[in-house]
């Protein structure tokens, strides 16, 4: 078997992020539909804008990899955001939606966080500078989102839930 090497990987993986991100971006509005708190709401239209312009940071990673802006499917990111789906059907008008919304994004979050430091040190490897700043750049935007969302589910949709148990 022929070896493929770190950049067909971070090829790969890059294609499969790109996916995720798009699929996302799908998703996004239905959350914040969905969401009770405004301020839940407003944090998942928020992270829609950023992730509007992470999707083209992505694109200059392939630009400056020279291959075309192309997505893989994802089956972890079709898995994430199909409980979160299941959550939304599920706690409709309950108090506990809020605080499932918010561990359904932190489930996204995390899944970006694990796939953006990982192509950001390939990039460092292969000697892709320009990339490995576009991806620093989107990595950090998804680490406060993060840790906006643990704000939000520790502050009121969890407090939420809980009283209404």
């Amino acid at each position: 078997m022929a070896d493929k090497g770190l950049e067909k990987l971070f090829h790969e993986t890059l294609k499969d992020i790109y996916y995720a991100e798009r699929k996302i971006l799908r998703a996004l509005p239905k959350m914040a539909r969905g969401a009770q708190d405004p301020k839940l709401k407003a944090a998942f239209e928020k992270h829609r804008e950023e992730t509007e312009g992470q999707v083209e940071r992505l694109q200059r990673v392939f630009e400056i990899i020279g291959k075309s802006a192309r997505g893989k499917t994802c089956d972890a990111i079709e898995g994430i955001i199909s409980e979160g789906e299941e959550i939304l059907d599920e706690f409709k008008g309950d108090p506990a939606l809020d605080a499932g919304l918010v561990a359904a994004a932190q489930a996204v979050e995390h899944y970006e966080i694990a796939r953006y430091g990982t192509l950001k040190t390939w990039a460092e490897h292969l000697d892709l500078k320009e990339a490995a700043k576009l991806l620093e750049e989107t990595l950090a935007e998804e680490k406060k989102t993060d840790a906006d969302l643990s704000k939000l589910g520790a502050s009121a949709a969890n407090l939420k839930a809980q009283k209404a148990a």
